[in-house]
């Protein structure tokens, strides 16, 4: 298998090839490393793990050759983003206070993955402490990241490294984290498929753990598995929880509904390519089913920043304790930040700006979110709501300010972060499970990603509602890199 091919691999396909002798992992590992140099201006790594690739690599051809039995992820390389905590890789969150901190222990969501054989190749940039969208950092060693299919553009966030990474073809795999969208808006933006699953009421309902993550809000937060497809997110899914993948499901007869609140600033171009979508959907039999979500942004509005501008203080000192990260505060974290955004967002989170807030948004208006969504999937009868991921494709960089303000249809400057995060945030904020597949390429060659987020506890349902819609529509073609 020559190298091309090796980059156009699925991680289902990389895993039965290294599997069944058609390729050895070493060779494999070897090629995407190589193709990660060849691509370094991407930014889409803070380090790269060559030497150990290589030597994990080695001892996975070493176990199949021997004839000893290889997991179910046996030889297949992975991007983690890096606030998810690496023992043999350090762990920055991209922020200069974290600079070459290497924690005590791997997350207890990547232990699973690599105990199946995957393989970290490096660990991916990411917006400044996963606050942000655009992935414009100004700390020197974390940097830029690209988008895949226009350098000049944003990758998204705050996974940005990590959608970069899929979608340019250098691993076929990887995890993101999502608080607000930052495992969707990057996959979307990128031509991957991505997902948040569940978080619920954050006890029983949340699917991954939390623990060994750079947090920002223990009621929003959650890792994500990101992929060329959602049959290669569904693996990551099933090797983290133990469960098995589960199969492509008939469309025939779902339901999927359109809440206004969600198609109400959508840009002509993008909003063409989801008409299309739609239109591929129902013809396989999907029923849509207009029904509103009363007052779900002033819900919004309540709930989103009071939680994670609160809960961050809260949660911070608690990962930095159990990490290992002795003589790092919030208060250093804030001051050293290097994106101004990130250093006045922080400052909140120091002087617990959103404290007085915070007891309604979590103990009256969240659950008024969730009793909202709950009644729409129940009383309507619907499987998933279906929107654009994103109001928007990529924006260029804007390389002086980092996060800019952006239009949609030549109308009044928004909020560029604001404008991105509008679809994704209020399933995050109320602990729904989302994915995000693509769907196409506007005429400048940019991915459109289409979401579903569905009831807590539908994740495998909607990853099998995912394969089914993946296979109405296509995989993107690569980018021309």
């Amino acid at each position: 298998m020559d190298d091309q091919q090796m980059f156009s691999l699925t991680a289902s396909q990389a895993v039965d090839s290294i599997a069944s002798g058609q390729m050895t992992a070493e060779a494999y590992v070897r090629a995407l490393l190589s193709r990660a140099q060849s691509l370094s201006n991407l930014g889409a790594f803070i380090t790269l793990n060559a030497d150990g690739a290589i030597a994990a690599a080695k001892a996975i051809d070493a176990k199949r050759q021997a004839g000893q039995p290889l997991g179910a992820l046996a030889g297949l390389p992975i991007v983690v983003k890096d606030n998810i905590n690496t023992k043999d890789l350090p762990t920055t969150g991209a922020t200069p206070g974290l600079a070459g901190f290497r924690p005590s222990a791997n997350a207890a969501v990547l232990q699973p993955l690599l105990d199946a054989g995957a393989i970290i190749i490096g660990k991916a940039n990411m917006h400044e402490l996963a606050f942000g969208i655009t992935n414009t950092n100004f700390a020197p060693f974390a940097g830029v990241a690209r988008n895949a299919y226009k350098s000049t553009h944003i990758p998204g966030g705050s996974s940005g490294g990590s959608g970069a990474a899929i979608g340019a073809r250098i691993v076929p795999a990887g995890l993101g984290s999502d608080t607000g969208g930052s495992v969707r808006i990057p996959a979307a933006l990128n031509g991957i498929a991505g997902m948040r699953p569940s978080v619920g009421n954050g006890g029983a309902e949340r699917r991954y753990s939390g623990k060994g993550v750079i947090p920002l809000s223990h009621t929003r937060d959650t890792v994500g598995p990101m992929g060329r497809t959602v049959a290669d997110i569904a693996l990551l899914d099933a090797v983290i929880t133990g469960t098995s993948r589960p199969a492509p499901l008939p469309l025939r007869g779902l339901r999927f509904g359109i809440p206004t609140a969600y198609w109400d600033l959508v840009d002509n171009e993008v909003l063409a390519m989801m008409e299309a979508a739609k239109a591929k959907l129902a013809a396989a039999g999907v029923v849509f089913v207009q029904a509103e979500l009363p007052n779900v942004r002033e819900l919004l509005e309540k709930t989103g920043f009071p939680i994670v501008l609160h809960e961050a203080g809260v949660d911070l000192p608690v990962y930095l304790a159990e990490s290992g990260a002795t003589g790092v505060t919030v208060a250093s974290l804030a001051q050293q930040a290097a994106n101004p955004e990130v250093r006045s967002a922080f400052q909140a989170v120091v002087t617990d700006a959103f404290g007085p807030q915070y007891p309604d948004a979590l103990n009256v208006y969240r659950p008024q979110m969730r009793a909202l969504y709950d009644n729409y999937f129940s009383s309507q009868g619907i499987d998933a709501i279906f929107f654009p991921t994103t109001p928007l494709p990529a924006v260029p960089i804007d390389p002086i300010k980092g996060t800019s303000t952006v239009t949609v249809n030549g109308g009044a400057p928004l909020d560029e972060f604001e404008t991105f995060i509008r679809n994704c945030d209020p399933g995050s904020t109320t602990g729904l499970p989302g994915i995000t597949l693509p769907i196409g390429l506007t005429k400048d060659g940019l991915p459109v990603g289409m979401a579903l987020d569905g009831p807590v506890g539908s994740d495998q349902r909607l990853l099998s509602i995912g394969m089914s819609a993946e296979a109405l529509f296509g995989l993107l073609p690569a980018p021309n890199l």
